[in-house]
């Protein structure tokens, strides 16, 4: 039974721990948790859970309903091949995909180098100085761009109110509709069409590179022209044609997007995939998402971390340079991983063959007396024919191109094109003009001779040393020891719910009938896939009480901003165009006000009071004070205090009789499962964190999925898609690029809520709680917990308070990273309050896990008042402790190594290492590293 592998402690475990809390079984605890008016009636109308096997046979029945054409669609997702060392070694294993975003560096050091290497491919093949270290897809990466180059508009564009945005007409369609999307709620005009518009009024361009048909545009002629009006540019380029193309950092880009997707990644039916963002240096404190960046620890060693964390949404909330949380770091260590394997001569060697393949169809094309319409292409034709009749017999040959229009089609060579493929490919344009293709000299000169590629690229020995197999798989391993994840211990970071990924989960994954479809594929093709995603969603609905689901948004971050715009568009429908005031409380997660900021709202903060909950008075005070405005309470539930606060029905219907909508953030959703629901407290949205709840691992810093889920009255707006028809009646633009966001992760959650069914996830639910209740029992007498509920307990999360041990010299931070000696990753630190840790163990952890962590826990307390006073030389001082420390000659502090290093019994047992000293946070953001230096540096 699926239930009891998933489950940490079993039955007996289960009975030992309520008694231990004071209950006399888990009913009685959830009696005195949760209140009783916002309990559900009934358990939860699903179907009950199959075991792991039957699961298995039932999703490769669904996959069998795939279509696996070969496809030629491009649109900005191509085939990619995923070398079967980076499958099994990293997509495959534990070690990478359980990790969560490395804050705590010290034992991150693995993933932090895969990322690093990662914005080195990504910054040395558009020429820019800085890279992030991935964003959701390519049309949010563009978005995040236009809205950067707003923030950095000049005095005098910002005087003058420069607000237009130009988009050229060859940019990816799915990319024009999240511009949309994202313009108009702050304000910005889009224009789209051909460069000739371009004027003093526009502050920003974009311009694709090459077009959404495969031509190549003269990219210094279009940025000059720019530039001389003031204007700042984006590119969105596609980073295997840049190993053949020269850089738009060459000619003076700000801002170079796109997605790794071609670099080793599936197509998953839309994702997830790795995208970039790459700018100057002079926008290093506006770049959206997470920065890698050099610095060094307490011996002066060089180590890594995520650099300029000030910008981050908790600390900057509504002045937050972007809400992006969750990005795409698993794909993105795919992806650099892919880089390091092939390295620079590896890489061109791929980009040369695709060409040379383009070449040949088009001269046998051409003899076939078939028009191509480019003057210059990379990968990417585009043909003058009947599209409907080309499509039928390519569809009989199981081949899709793409039909922008009746006139025309698009083909799209890719790294997976055989020679077989190519003859295949040919003979269906043969079939459609009755002729036989003779093959000539191809024409040598495709790509615009003065912009191709003269400048170097991924010169670092990194990206020449690991080609064989063997010395790829070392250097994997290498990093993986570095890191500490799931497959170590538990990590019980609050607000995060590190739960088990399990593998039968995992499974679906690696499959060709899930991984290679194109989000573009015709329907019929993709049946399996929609018979998951509509059974998903209705699973969804089912959860939460609404009527609707979007499963677009890629990220528990897009999933607010979606929510938010959908109750947007719901007032202006109506009519109430000034409704644009949205009340959050204080306590709320930092990309709560971010997200409502980017919807065009007005933020408005709530308090909360002494017990954690919002203040019941101060809420009405702001709601009758903004009633005409009034556009959406956001709130989480239970808080990020760990409270299921009473008097939740109170506040939503203050906002319903005030003209307001509620939006309840799902991220600790892990404590309503099958015992109440957001619908039941008065919520009208709320989003979802798929790789929370639902059991989609976090990858060291993601993927994600935050789908939506809406009452019956927000249905109509829920978001479209340009290519494939998504979402309502009246749909807002698209949310993310994808017309079903990252499908291949939702298969997931699929197999999670499949096979724990009705009575497992409410189960799963209650021993969330348990174990947070049996925690707080275990370590309350060593650290005050700072919030309960009414009844004294916590909901599936507790907040402990390390303020008091700040008279010793002791912060949070201290803690943090003593834990690490004894083997356990830190949990939430300073948030939802600074100077506390926010504890969430999951239903996973079994009651000898849960022990051991209270053990630490209760030890290092203990630590800490051995001491009156904590200086540089004391034992917490110093943590964690390196192999390097142990194994030194000298021990020149007073406490013992074995005190130092094996703390308690278990340690011993399975002692993990820390592979550099604490870091220097200030160090690295003075003194910005975010690649790796190029071989001349070496040599200088």
């Amino acid at each position: 039974m699926f239930l009891n592998r998933h489950l940490g402690p079993n039955e007996s475990e289960i009975a030992q721990m309520t008694q231990a809390i004071g209950v006399k079984d888990v009913a009685q605890l959830i009696e005195e948790t949760i209140p009783a008016d916002i309990r559900l009636a009934a358990p939860l109308n699903l179907a009950e859970g199959i075991s792991e096997y039957e699961f298995q046979q039932k999703i490769q029945k669904l996959a069998k309903k795939n279509k696996l054409f070969t496809n030629y669609i491009g649109m900005g997702y191509h085939p990619a091949i995923v070398p079967a060392v980076i499958q099994r070694n990293i997509l495959e294993n534990p070690g990478w995909y359980t990790a969560y975003t490395p804050y705590q560096a010290e034992i991150a050091q693995g993933r932090l180098e895969a990322l690093f290497n990662y914005q080195t491919v990504v910054a040395d093949l558009t020429g820019m100085e800085l890279a992030n270290a991935s964003l959701l897809d390519e049309s949010t990466a563009a978005a995040e761009a236009m809205t950067l180059l707003f923030a950095v508009r000049t005095r005098e564009q910002k005087k003058a109110d420069v607000q237009r945005f130009f988009v050229d007409k060859n940019t990816l369609p799915q990319t024009i509709a999240l511009l949309k999307t994202r313009a108009q709620p702050v304000g910005i005009e889009l224009v789209i069409g051909e460069i000739d518009v371009l004027d003093e009024t526009f502050f920003g361009a974009l311009f694709q590179y090459p077009g959404k048909n495969g031509d190549i545009i003269d990219l210094g002629a279009a940025i000059e022209k720019a530039q001389a009006l003031s204007i700042k540019t984006v590119v969105a380029a596609d980073l295997l044609a840049l190993t053949l193309l020269e850089a738009p950092g060459q000619y003076g880009a700000d801002v170079v997007v796109g997605t790794t997707q071609r670099f080793g990644i599936p197509l998953g039916y839309g994702g997830p995939h790795a995208a970039y963002f790459a700018t100057k240096t002079d926008y290093k404190r506006n770049i959206p998402g997470r920065i890698i960046g050099q610095t060094r620890d307490l011996d002066g060693k060089p180590a890594l971390r995520m650099a300029l964390q000030t910008r981050e949404q908790h600390i900057k909330r509504d002045r937050a340079t972007s809400n992006i949380c969750t990005a795409q770091v698993l794909l993105a260590v795919m992806a650099g991983m892919y880089a390091v394997y092939h390295g620079p001569k590896g890489l061109k060697a791929i980009a040369e063959e695709i060409h040379s393949k383009a070449k040949r169809l088009e001269q046998l094309l051409g003899d076939l007396g078939i028009e191509q319409l480019n003057d210059y292409f990379f990968d990417t034709l585009h043909l003058k024919v009947d599209s409907a009749a080309l499509k039928t017999i390519a569809e009989e040959n199981e081949i899709n191109l793409f039909y922008p229009d009746n006139n025309s089609a698009v083909v799209s060579l890719n790294e997976a094109t055989t020679e077989a493929d190519f003859e295949r490919l040919v003979q269906v344009f043969e079939t459609f003009t009755e002729k036989k293709a003779k093959a000539g000299a191809a024409s040598t000169k495709r790509l615009p001779e003065k912009q191709e590629r003269t400048s170097a690229y991924m010169t670092h020995p990194v990206f020449s040393s690991y080609h064989s197999e063997s010395a790829l798989m070392r250097y994997i391993k290498k990093l993986e020891r570095k890191d500490l994840a799931l497959n170590h211990s538990m990590i019980s970071l609050g607000s995060c719910t590190m739960k088990l990924n399990a593998a039968s989960e995992m499974l679906p994954l690696s499959s060709p009938e899930w991984n290679s479809l194109h989000p573009f594929a015709p329907l019929d093709q993709v049946e399996g896939y929609q018979e998951v995603l509509r059974q998903l969603t209705q699973q969804l609905n089912e959860v939460t009480g609404f009527a609707a689901t979007s499963l677009q948004p890629n990220s528990g971050a897009q999933g607010e901003y979606a929510g938010l715009m959908v109750i947007r568009a719901y007032h202006q429908s109506r009519g109430d165009h000034h409704r644009n005031i949205c009340i959050i409380p204080a306590s709320a997660h930092g990309t709560n006000p971010a997200s409502a900021v980017m919807a065009g709202m007005k933020v408005v903060v709530t308090k909360t009071d002494e017990r954690g909950n919002i203040d019941w008075n101060d809420l009405q005070e702001k709601v009758v004070a903004h009633q005409d405005e009034l556009a959406a309470l956001m709130i989480t539930y239970p808080s990020t205090h760990g409270v299921f606060e009473s008097n939740i029905k109170n506040m939503t219907d203050l906002i319903h009789q005030h003209g307001g909508q509620v939006y309840m953030d799902g991220a600790n959703m892990n404590a309503q499962v099958g015992l109440t629901s957001p619908a039941t407290i008065g919520a009208d949205v709320c989003h979802l964190n798929l790789h929370k709840t639902f059991a989609i691992p976090h990858g060291g810093g993601g993927p994600g999925v935050g789908p939506i889920c809406v009452a019956a009255h927000l249905a109509p707006f829920l978001p479209s898609n340009p290519l494939v028809k998504t979402g309502g009646e009246q749909a807002i633009d698209a949310i993310s690029a994808a017309p079903w966001g990252s499908a291949l992760a939702c298969l997931i959650s699929y197999g999670y809520i499949e096979m724990l069914g009705s009575s497992g996830l409410q189960k799963a639910t209650e021993i969330a709680i348990l174990n947070a209740n049996y925690i707080k029992y275990r370590i309350e007498g060593a650290y005050p917990i700072l919030y309960v509920g009414d009844n004294g307990r916590s909901a599936h999360e507790l907040i402990i308070d390390l303020r008091p041990f700040k008279a010793q010299g002791i912060e949070v931070v201290d803690v943090a990273k003593r834990l690490m000696d004894y083997g356990f990753h830190a949990p939430t630190v300073s948030f939802p309050v600074a100077g506390t840790m926010m504890i969430e163990p999951t239903e996973s952890e079994n009651l000898a896990e849960l022990d051991r962590f209270c053990d630490a826990m209760i030890s290092i307390a203990a630590e800490i008042l051995e001491e009156e006073q904590h200086d540089e030389n004391s034992l917490l001082k110093n943590a964690p402790h390196t192999l390097d420390m142990a194994t030194q000659d000298e021990w020149p502090f007073a406490y013992s190594r074995n005190k130092a290093l094996y703390p308690l019994e278990f340690v011993r047992e399975n002692k993990f290492w820390p592979s550099v000293r604490r870091v220097d946070e200030a160090f690295g953001d003075r003194n910005l590293i975010c690649s790796c230096p190029s071989v001349e540096s070496y040599t200088n």
